[in-house]
C-alpha cells in the first residue's frame, strides 16, 4: 500500500500564487504516474495534471501556464506549483499515484488539501 498526504492548501486572493505538496510512503516502488485532481462543491472531480515517472507531463487547459507540475522521485514527492489563482480554482485538491504494478490499474488517493480563492 502507498500512503499519499498533500499539504499547502489555504486561503489566497485572485491572482496570488500557492504551491501545493503530496508525500508518498509506504510501498513507493509500486507507484507510476502521479498527480493532482480536483473537486469544486457541486462538480465531479477532474483531472488537474499529471506527470509519469520520467518526467512527462500532462496539464488541463483550464490550468495551463498557470500551474506547474513536478516530480521529485528520490523524495517520493509530487507537487504542484500554482500561479494567477482564479476563484474558479476554488476546490478540495487531490493527490494521486498510479500503481504500476497492479493489473487492475488501481490507484492511490489522498485525503485532499482545501484551496479557497477569494475575488
Amino acid at each position: 500500500q502507498v500512503q499519499l498526504v498533500e499539504s499547502g492548501g489555504g486561503f489566497v486572493q485572485a491572482g496570488g500564487s500557492l504551491r501545493l505538496s503530496c508525500a508518498a510512503s509506504g510501498s513507493v516502488f509500486r507507484i507510476g504516474d502521479m498527480g493532482w485532481f480536483r473537486q469544486a462543491p457541486g462538480e465531479l472531480r477532474e483531472l488537474v495534471a499529471s506527470i509519469t515517472s520520467d518526467g512527462t507531463t500532462h496539464i488541463t487547459d483550464s490550468v495551463k501556464g498557470r500551474f506547474t507540475i513536478s516530480r521529485d522521485n528520490a523524495k517520493n514527492t509530487v507537487s504542484l506549483q500554482m500561479t494567477n489563482l482564479t476563484p474558479e480554482d476554488t476546490a478540495a485538491y487531490y493527490c494521486y499515484a498510479s500503481d504500476r504494478l497492479d493489473i487492475r490499474g488501481a490507484y492511490y488517493w489522498g485525503k485532499g488539501t482545501p484551496l479557497t480563492v477569494s475575488s
